[in-house]
């Protein structure tokens, strides 16, 4: 994401909570430069293995201030603000860049030096929110008296700023800060649950530029359960002293929506419009949307024009990205909205890879187009990987706020990220104040498609080897992401919600904000029915179907959820969701998913060794539920799932109220 100096964002403690951004004390560099963005924390620990090649374009995204901030923060609050004579009284996406966006003369004045400096112009919204540019990296080193360097992190080679970048003193007030340039600062999809130890796959390369084609087919292997505990597993040996149920099949639609009563009536999302974003593109997403609903939700199939693409003119950093391993993540973002809001139109907009300012850039294009009532975004990273939400990131929130338009993000799939980072700490951008983190849960749907349970979701795992579950105690693999924010103080609406234990974790004298704000099924034992095109060992593309979770899963069924509130209401757009939500916490309208921290709960799961056929064998495994660290579900609000999860009508009426 891109990082500024003066992106030291602090929550204005007010009704609506949201970001201010804090006063910068700038540095001075040589030449009469001053310093916008700060080199990655990152490096000082690494050591370069060399310099890049002088001549090696990269892209940059330099990020434009607004005009009046204060005034922008205090839009953005008013209409948030459920007290105010201002709530939900929207403003257009033009009157947004009439009072605040950076002037087409300020975006002229920027390239224009960009341009001297050997950097071509690539692009520039409406908003001026950015200019996206390219440029040798001698050129960008000598522009922003910086020095790159190439390094070896997380087992790949990246670039990125040893020092930190600068402009020239009359730029640094239009300035906001400069991204792009670190080749490490990159999301990944929130999604679990597809677990293959052999690659299969006619391995041929791909041109450099072009999509690769789908991955190589994934598939459950049998028994599994049509709804939770209908199946037990009566011939593998006991855990806890009983015999345990074998996993569900995967969720379909019409359990979903009877579970958390939505997604049907005048609540079926008709009139709304849920966007989503990732990066790149599935090749045949229509077709395969199309497939899966006629398969397992027969009476809601996709209309013309409901489903609609926006994408790209180019992609890159595809190989580092794993290209294809987004395709999954968009097949699933939209067969999982639609199961919630089978009525509601949807937009997929593309980034151009995986890097933080290319997704950024694509949430800011349905927000500046206007193409949505919400966006749904099912990918994240560390909150020390994302320093801070971004300027372009915080100034896109700030703009979808005052125009009512919803952002949902997921809350990570890493659990308190201890045993991935070994250190505790939120995701972003579900960090961030604007955006409505959405945590995940296990949840048992009943043989009449009803709610039978919920729990936090943290899975265990221990596979049966030589008669006996090892490791015992399941070892932990993966859960809901979660925890207290070190960069982001306490916004107003969770004020009295949020317990000081939570608030205050890292012993802070301020209280800072707490992730996530709510709740949806995301463990993959409980997981998503969900199908696409996928690469046969044959070689052959074709259709099939595969259990999948993770918030990944749970963002975009809150997106669902939204989209079935504006249609209850009679299609108003709803916007920053979080005050609303946080005013219905310990009510009826939402389910307080309360089961502390025991683990007594599980499933047992077959899988395919190559995660194809029993060509290589089987591994029979116990998945336990609730399992999830120093966070933990408690009475009122946790840090695994927020204030609860959606309880039907009554979390819809309260939500467009």
């Amino acid at each position: 994401m891109v990082v500024s100096k003066r992106s030291q964002l602090a929550v204005i403690a007010s009704a609506a909570s949201v970001l201010a951004l804090a006063a910068p004390a700038m540095a001075s560099a040589s030449n009469a430069h001053k310093v916008v963005t700060a080199a990655p924390s990152w490096t000082a620990s690494l050591r370069t293995t060399r310099a890049p090649v002088a001549s090696a374009r990269m892209d940059v995204y330099v990020v434009l201030a607004l005009r009046d901030p204060a005034g922008a923060e205090s839009l953005a609050a008013s209409v948030s603000n459920p007290g105010s004579a201002s709530y939900r009284h929207f403003v257009t996406a033009a009157q947004w860049r009439q009072r605040f966006a950076p002037t087409s003369e300020q975006a002229a004045q920027v390239s224009n030096w960009l341009r001297a400096n050997g950097f071509s112009i690539d692009e520039v919204p409406s908003n001026n929110r950015y200019i996206r540019a390219s440029a040798r990296t001698s050129d960008i080193e000598k522009a922003f008296g910086t020095r790159l360097g190439t390094f070896r992190r997380n087992g790949q080679a990246v670039t990125a700023p040893t020092t930190a970048l600068s402009v020239p003193a009359d730029l640094a007030a239009v300035v906001a800060g400069i991204g792009g340039l670190d080749t490490s600062a990159m999301a990944h999809p929130m999604n679990a649950g597809v677990e293959r130890t052999q690659a299969r796959g006619s391995g041929d390369p791909v041109p450099p530029g072009q999509l690769p084609p789908p991955e190589p087919v994934f598939r459950n292997s049998g028994p599994c359960s049509t709804y939770f505990g209908e199946k037990t597993a009566t011939s593998v040996i006991n855990w806890q002293g009983t015999k345990r149920p074998y996993a569900p099949c995967g969720y379909k639609p019409a359990q979903l929506r009877g579970a958390y009563g939505v997604g049907t009536g005048a609540g079926s999302g008709k009139g709304a419009r849920i966007a989503i974003t990732d990066a790149f593109a599935a090749p045949y997403i229509k077709a395969d949307a199309q497939a899966y609903a006629r398969k397992n939700d027969p009476g809601h199939l996709w209309r013309p024009g409901q489903l609609t693409q926006v994408l790209p003119k180019s992609y890159h950093h595809i190989d580092e990205c794993g290209g294809a391993g987004w395709y999954g993540e968009e097949t699933l973002d939209v067969e999982s909205a639609h199961a919630l809001a089978p009525d509601a139109n949807v937009v997929y907009v593309g980034g151009r890879s995986c890097m933080d300012a290319d997704l950024d850039a694509a949430i800011d294009k349905v927000v500046n187009g206007e193409l949505a009532d919400m966006v749904s975004n099912s990918w994240g990273e560390t909150e020390s990987d994302g320093s801070a939400v971004a300027d372009m990131t915080h100034q896109t929130a700030l703009q979808a706020a005052a125009q009512g338009i919803s952002l949902l993000v997921s809350s990570g799939d890493n659990g308190d990220e201890i045993a991935n980072t070994a250190r505790r700490q939120a995701d972003a951008p579900a960090n961030d104040p604007l955006f409505t983190a959405v945590g995940g849960t296990s949840l048992g749907v009943n043989k009449t498609n009803g709610y039978g349970f919920e729990q936090g979701w943290g899975t265990g795992k221990s596979v049966l080897t030589d008669g006996k579950w090892d490791p015992m105690p399941p070892a932990w693999v993966y859960g809901a992401g979660g925890g207290t924010s070190r960069l982001f103080t306490q916004p107003a609406y969770q004020k009295g919600v949020v317990p000081d234990t939570i608030a205050h974790y890292f012993g802070t004298a301020k209280a800072m904000r707490a992730v996530p704000d709510i709740a949806l099924d995301g463990d993959p034992q409980t997981g998503f029915l969900m199908g696409m095109t996928q690469t046969f060992p044959d070689g052959s593309l074709r259709y099939s179907q595969y259990r999948i979770g993770g918030t990944s899963l749970s963002s975009p069924l809150m997106a669902g959820v939204t989209a079935d509130a504006i249609s209850l209401s009679g299609g108003a757009k709803l916007g920053f969701l979080n005050p609303a939500i946080y005013a219905m916490a310990g009510s009826s309208a939402v389910r307080d998913v309360n089961h502390g921290r025991t683990v007594d709960t599980a499933v047992v799961r077959v899988d395919y060794i190559n995660g194809f056929d029993a060509a290589d064998g089987l591994r029979t495994s116990l998945r336990t539920f609730n399992q999830t660290g120093t966070i933990y579900t408690r009475p009122g609000y946790d840090d695994v799932t927020g204030v609860g999860t959606p309880a039907g009508t009554a979390f819809l009426r309260a939500l467009s109220r």
